[in-house]
C-alpha cells in the first residue's frame, strides 16, 4: 500500500460507512430493488476490475444459449451512445463497448444490449418480440436498483476481497461482507494446478456461509492467434520477435505467456480509446513486426491501420475441478425460475 493510499484512509472509512448504509437501505426495502419474473443472473466483484468477468459471462453463455434465448446487459463502459442499445449489424465498440461488442461479434444467438439503467435495460429487453428467457447482467453486483436471483462474485486469487480494504486506500467499492449476497464465489486467475488443500484455506479466508459455493478456475489460453486472415500457432509466434499490446486493467500474464527476449510490451489504459496519434506511435515500435493483443482490444482495432500487422488470443475461463457442480447451480436455478 503506497504512502497516498495510507494517508487517504480517512476517506476510505466514509466511502465505506456511506455504501454499507447504501446496502442497509436496500436490503430493508427502504430503498426500491426491483425484480423480473424471469432467471436474472448478476456477475460481478468487490473489487476495482481486472478479476475475469469477461470470461466468466462468455462461459454462462456457452453453457446456456444452447437452450434458452439468453441475453446479456452491460452498462457499455466507455462507449459513445447513451440510453439504451440493442446490438445490430451496424454496432461497433464505440456504441456498445469493447467487451459487450465482443460477445455480439462472439455469440450471434445471444441478444446483447447496453443500458447504464438495468432496471430500464431488462424492461426494454423484455418488451422485445424475441424476448429472452435468461439475462446475464455483466459487472452489476453493486447495481442494487436490480435484484438479481442469483449473484455469481468473482474474486482474484492473487487479490483475494478478504486482503483489500475499500477505496481509495484500497480497492473495494463497498466492505468484504457485500459478499454475504453471493450465491457463487468464483476465485479466478488461479495457478492451474491449485491444490484441494489451498482452496480449503481460502474457503475458510473468505469466510463464506455454509450456503455459498465456492469454485476456482484459471485463465486457458487458446493455443493459436488469430488475425484478420492468419491463424498462427502460439508456439510459433513465441520465438518471433514482436509487439505485445494490451489495454486492460492486469496484463502481465498476458505479456508472460507470449513474449520472449527480443519483444516490446506496450500497455495502455483499461478501455483505452485508440487516437490516430496511437495508432501511430504502435506502428512505429512495431517498425514491421506483428502486433499482438487482447482479443477484447482487437474488437477496438480491427478496424484501424494496424489491421495488417494485428492478431488477438483469445481466452476463457476453465474450472479447476468441479465444473458439473457449477453448471448443475446455475441450471437448476434457471429451471425453476423459468415460467412454464
Amino acid at each position: 500500500m503506497n504512502l497516498l493510499r495510507k494517508i487517504l484512509f480517512p476517506f476510505a472509512i466514509l466511502y465505506g460507512f456511506i455504501t454499507s448504509i447504501r446496502n442497509f437501505l436496500f436490503d430493508k426495502g427502504i430503498l426500491k430493488s426491483t425484480s423480473f419474473d424471469i432467471p436474472v443472473i448478476a456477475v460481478g466483484n468487490l473489487s476495482v476490475g481486472g478479476t475475469g468477468k469477461t470470461p466468466q459471462i462468455e462461459y454462462l453463455i456457452r453453457l446456456l444459449s444452447d437452450k434458452y434465448n439468453v441475453a446479456t446487459l452491460s452498462r457499455g463502459y466507455k462507449r459513445k451512445s447513451e440510453g439504451f442499445v440493442l446490438a445490430d449489424a451496424a454496432s461497433n465498440a464505440e456504441i456498445l463497448g469493447d467487451e459487450p461488442f465482443q460477445f455480439y461479434q462472439k455469440f450471434p444467438n445471444v441478444q446483447v444490449a447496453v443500458d447504464a439503467n438495468r432496471t430500464n435495460g431488462i424492461t426494454q429487453l423484455l418488451s422485445q418480440k424475441n424476448k429472452p428467457q435468461v439475462i446475464l447482467l455483466d459487472d452489476a453486483y453493486q447495481h442494487r436498483k436490480v435484484k438479481a436471483g442469483f449473484y455469481i462474485l468473482l474474486t482474484s486469487y492473487g487479490d483475494l476481497y478478504a486482503d483489500d480494504f475499500i477505496l481509495p486506500t484500497g480497492n473495494l467499492r463497498e466492505s468484504r461482507s457485500g459478499a454475504n449476497r453471493a450465491n457463487i464465489v468464483v476465485v479466478t486467475k488461479c495457478p492451474n494446478n491449485l491444490s484441494e488443500e489451498k482452496q480449503a484455506g481460502i474457503r475458510l479466508k473468505l469466510k463464506l456461509s455454509c450456503s455459498q459455493h465456492i469454485f476456482f478456475t484459471f485463465i486457458d489460453y487458446d493455443t493459436v492467434i488469430y488475425g484478420e486472415n492468419e491463424k498462427i500457432t502460439v508456439g510459433e509466434i513465441k520465438s518471433e520477435s514482436k509487439l505485445l499490446l494490451a489495454g486492460i486493467a492486469k496484463p502481465k500474464p498476458f505479456f508472460d505467456h507470449l513474449k520472449n527476449e527480443n519483444d516490446e510490451c506496450l500497455t495502455f489504459p483499461d478501455h483505452h480509446h485508440f487516437s490516430e496519434a496511437d495508432l501511430d506511435s504502435i506502428l512505429n515500435k512495431a517498425s514491421g513486426r506483428k502486433i499482438i493483443t487482447t482479443e477484447k482490444d482487437y474488437v477496438r482495432l480491427k478496424d484501424s491501420k494496424l489491421v495488417s500487422q494485428l492478431y488477438y488470443l483469445p481466452i476463457k475461463s476453465t474450472f479447476i475441478n468441479h465444473q458439473q457442480n457449477f453448471d448443475v447451480s446455475i441450471l437448476q436455478y434457471i429451471k425453476e425460475n423459468l415460467e412454464p
